[in-house]
């Protein structure tokens, strides 16, 4: 068990690493609290890649205060960095500030980042690690999956009837949910690294896969997955100079705009390799990506176990056949013991829709 202190204090780093919840990428999500008798003497958050991590910023910070940090506990949601990168070694900074104790959320997954709890010890400070670990580790299942597994952390987000519609047979969507769920939305596509479709959500939509309802210091990478490379040259998600990649099996479109990007991942049947997608999405250091696609992409993504998370917004309606539905598995699946199963996290009332988080079940 943990002391109510600690807990209290990790809590604090946490919702001061929350604040970096749509900066930091391709750095992970960070928060240290330094505290000395009792009371909190320097906070500080990792606000965006190449500018100071959190336990410099919460040393700065107790220096503003006139604070002495000699002999002060450190809190830190994530294991202190031992090496030289865009920023120098947290482990250093905290060894010249005369910390005595660091209290760590969880290990850093990083192999550059590795061993700076031993080299701490090594310098005679007392290390604990695991305090509120599980909270520390669903704030960074992105970063974490690409360092871990070598692929982003897929979530896919859905707008449905309660019959699981999600258009009519015209391809008609919008709206199905009210405007509170689709700003909603907008806070995940924020904290996104990118933001994919398909081609035929481009034909039938014409979405801008942008960033609007809420404050953002970025937008995302577009996506387009395009097998035959036929996005219109009209289309909205080429109609400005934010960041698009469109992924092919083939050659690029030369009616397309200069500042779209191709990239060519075709599998052995001239479709999309999506594995490989990951990958090369993995290697530009994308640790989430938010799909808001069509039945034929989400299906294949779905079969292919590359979705991790399902954001789903249900409307009070129904929409029947023949309407749309979230996801085609092809020709269907061959028994019940197919069905790709889910656990959910959370159900939350969201204007007059429900929003549903689940992630992906293990198999048994």
């Amino acid at each position: 068990m943990h002391a109510a202190a600690d807990l209290e204090h990790m809590a604090r780093a946490l919702e001061l690493a929350r604040r970096g919840l749509y900066t930091t990428t391709p750095n992970p999500r960070v928060g240290c609290v330094l505290v000395k008798d009792g009371g909190v003497i320097g906070e500080g958050w990792h606000e965006r890649a190449g500018e100071a991590h959190a336990e410099v910023r919460a040393l700065e910070d107790a220096n503003r205060r006139g604070e002495p940090t000699r002999g002060s506990t450190a809190y830190v949601t994530l294991e202190p960095c031992n090496h030289v990168g865009r920023t120098g070694p947290c482990t250093e900074a905290l060894m010249a500030a005369g910390i005595a104790q660091v209290i760590v959320a969880m290990p850093d997954p990083h192999p550059a980042a590795r061993h700076g709890a031993q080299r701490l010890r090594e310098a005679g400070m007392r290390v604990d690690m695991g305090v509120m670990e599980q909270e520390a580790r669903a704030l960074n299942r992105g970063f974490i999956s690409r360092i871990e597994r070598g692929r982003p952390w897929v979530r896919m987000k859905a707008a449905a009837s309660l019959d699981g519609r999600t258009a009519l047979a015209s391809g008609e969507s919008q709206w199905i949910t009210g405007p509170e769920a689709r700003r909603d939305g907008h806070h995940w596509r924020a904290q996104a690294c990118a933001i994919l479709t398909g081609i035929g959500t481009v034909r039938t939509d014409d979405p801008q896969l942008t960033v609007r309802d809420v404050p953002t210091a970025r937008q995302p990478l577009r996506i387009v997955v395009d097998r035959n490379a036929e996005t219109p040259r009209d289309a909205r998600v080429l109609s400005d100079h934010s960041r698009t990649l469109i992924v092919t099996a083939g050659a690029r479109n030369p009616r397309w705009p200069a500042h779209v990007e191709v990239l060519a991942v075709p599998d052995v049947e001239g479709r999309i390799d999506l594995r490989a997608l990951m990958r090369e999405l993995a290697a530009r250091e994308a640790n989430e990506i938010h799909v808001e696609a069509g039945a034929g992409l989400n299906g294949a993504l779905l079969q292919a176990r590359l979705v991790d998370e399902v954001l789903l917004y249900l409307a009070p309606c129904f929409l029947g056949e023949p309407a749309r539905g979230i996801a085609d598995f092809g020709s269907g699946l061959a028994s019940l013991d197919e069905r790709i199963a889910l656990e959910v996290d959370d159900v939350t009332r969201i204007g007059g829709d429900l929003r549903i988080i689940a992630h992906m079940k293990e198999a048994a």
